[in-house]
């Protein structure tokens, strides 16, 4: 976010404290950060977004200053507590941008209630776990350096029993087989205008996933960002990709 840190606030939801912030006025965009971030990640907006949308910026579940994780995060559990955040806001409608896993919050929402999420961004979201992606995810926690566990730090004030239950997940993940499992016929249910974006080099989720999901829902478009891997947009392509977003949601 820009300018002067917003104050947040923590509603209980699904038995399970949710930290979120708002901002601005205008159409509504729910701001879904990736599997170990948190809302601090879209600080970096432009001042644009702050003027002509109303942002709701939450912690999911397990993450920043929502509760600590007791079991491993399922995006479908996700979904239910944003689904539930909109409801306790009394938001009927609204538009929505996930990176990663925040993106595949996105569908579990656009598929359950089809007419809540009018125009969605995703970002390096899959329809399901491949094979390459369950390998990584399953020696993630034993291969993370301390740099990045500095960073996570800086984004979880849970401290390390925050991180460990968070870390736990991906290897949850690496066998789960029904959190995330978006086949073509169920995809094409989102009515949903969606702007799909995959790195094509993401060592995660091969860009043959997004033109899937592309060819399945109907009111998609595909954005590949050439020579990216996993998260495209992060890093030197934010302003494009910012201006690209928000006009795609102006729409």
């Amino acid at each position: 976010m820009t300018g002067e840190e917003p104050a947040g606030r923590i509603e209980t939801l699904n038995g399970v404290q949710i930290y979120f912030e708002t901002r601005g006025t205008g159409e509504v965009v729910l701001l879904l950060h990736g599997f170990s971030g948190s809302s601090q990640d879209w600080k970096g907006l432009t001042p644009d977004w702050d003027k002509t949308f109303r942002l709701i910026v939450p912690d999911l579940r397990g993450h920043g200053r929502s509760g600590i994780l007791t079991n491993p995060f399922r995006h479908q559990d996700a979904a239910r507590d944003m689904l539930a955040l909109l409801d306790r806001l009394e938001i009927r409608t609204c538009n929505g941008v996930g990176i990663s896993g925040g993106g595949n919050v996105l569908l579990h929402m656009a598929t359950w209630q089809p007419a809540r999420v009018k125009a969605m961004v995703v970002v390096s979201a899959t329809p399901y776990f491949p094979a390459q992606a369950r390998s990584i995810m399953r020696q993630y926690p034993d291969n993370l350096p301390e740099a990045q566990w500095e960073i996570l730090r800086r984004r979880h004030p849970g401290g390390d029993a925050q991180i460990q239950a968070i870390l736990a997940s991906t290897r949850a993940f690496a066998d789960s087989y029904d959190d995330m499992n978006f086949t073509p016929p169920y995809l094409s249910t989102i009515q949903t205008r969606t702007l799909i974006v995959q790195g094509d080099r993401d060592p995660l989720y091969p860009v043959e996933l997004s033109v899937e999901m592309a060819k399945a829902i109907p009111q998609s478009r595909l954005w590949i960002v050439p020579n990216s891997g996993h998260g495209a947009v992060l890093g030197e392509r934010w302003p494009e990709f910012l201006k690209t977003a928000g006009a795609f949601l102006r729409e």
